[in-house]
């Protein structure tokens, strides 16, 4: 039998965590397409994004069978240190070192030190962190952590995966050229939701976002767009769901919501199981996403594969959309391990 390869991973959250959004997606999927190839060996929190309540039925800091080639190590606070992740690094020899982020002191910044004299490939997914747009939210630490990083040369022995050219420019930018860089797609979930129409009818019109309650997100400015239709016939329902990121800015959502005209409604729904969020998506019209910068967005790719189109910024991967005849008829794009098969689907408005 041939012998697969192990990879051994750090990533703050993982599933059965969703609160995090796309990392874990995006994570999870990578390891759902490959693990028939590879053995995955990750390691994270027991508790989900925000939470200090461990998951239940789950034991923790010991490896645990996810699935079959996928093994998963839920650590307690106590046990995320240095010493603990230099144990583990070194309990089993591994291929690959895969780490999962920038600025987790924990899951980004500890695993690197442990792994400071380690010879095997070693490689970080900066996952979107070194855009300009995401360096500005809470910028102050961010920009002294890149300068520090960038005078240490910290990454000088680590392999950069970057989803785009888009990104391969952030990296290079924030921590010099001469790193090494390599552009993969993100991949995403193996399986299309069950086809569901919505019926239209004249003068309603319900948006929804799944995503951050957040200034990357964008969410305040969404629903200052909709005050400022004050003057437009009919009715627009716009319900938010995701984890309320910054309470100052949720505030600040909030005030403008209470000042929307009786026609348009803005309402905050909680959160939805990743699992789930394809059939949430298909109870709306449309997926209003403004958000000031995406890796990926593996919602916006969720609801094309749901058969709603999608109101995004500019600032995401998703560009050309007209070009590619995503303008009320709009292809949706799954990722096979032979290439890219790409179908058809249509919207009447």
């Amino acid at each position: 039998m041939q012998h697969k390869k192990k990879i051994l991973i750090f990533i703050d959250w993982f599933l059965p965590g969703y609160k995090a959004g796309g990392p874990v997606r995006s994570m999870a999927n990578m390891v759902e397409y490959l693990k028939d190839t590879y053995q995955f060996f990750i390691v994270t929190r027991n508790t989900d994004y925000t939470e200090t309540t461990p998951y239940t039925g789950i034991k923790p800091n010991v490896w645990t069978d996810f699935s079959e080639n996928v093994k998963v190590f839920y650590t307690t606070p106590e046990y995320q240190n240095l010493a603990s992740f230099k144990r583990i690094s070194k309990a089993e020899v591994f291929d690959v070192i895969y780490i999962n982020g920038i600025y987790s002191w924990k899951f980004s910044i500890l695993p690197l030190m442990a792994l400071r004299n380690y010879k095997g490939r070693k490689v970080v997914a900066s996952r979107g962190m070194l855009a300009q747009s995401a360096i500005d939210v809470k910028g102050g630490k961010k920009k002294i952590f890149l300068k520090l990083a960038k005078f240490l040369n910290m990454y000088k022995d680590v392999v950069f995966h970057v989803t785009n050219d888009k990104e391969k420019e952030d990296v290079n930018e924030a921590l010099g050229l001469g790193l090494s860089i390599r552009v993969a797609d993100n991949l995403p979930k193996k399986e299309l939701p069950l086809e569901k129409s919505i019926h239209k009818v004249g003068g309603k019109l319900r948006l929804v976002s799944l995503a951050r309650i957040s200034p990357e997100k964008n969410t305040l400015f969404a629903i200052e767009q909709l005050a400022k239709l004050e003057h437009v016939k009919g009715e627009i329902v716009f319900d938010l769901y995701g984890q309320v990121y910054d309470a100052d800015y949720w505030e600040a959502c909030q005030k403008v919501m209470d000042r929307l005209p009786e026609n348009i409604r803005v309402s905050y729904k909680g959160l939805v199981d990743a699992d789930l969020v394809g059939e949430k998506i298909q109870h709306y019209h449309v997926l209003f996403l403004p958000s000031r910068g995406e890796n990926f967005g593996h919602v916006i790719l969720e609801s094309l594969m749901s058969g709603r189109p999608v109101l995004i910024s500019d600032q995401t991967p998703w560009r050309d959309l007209a070009k590619e005849q995503c303008d009320g008829t709009w292809h949706w794009t799954v990722v096979t391990r032979q290439g890219y098969k790409v179908g058809k689907r249509y919207w009447n408005y």
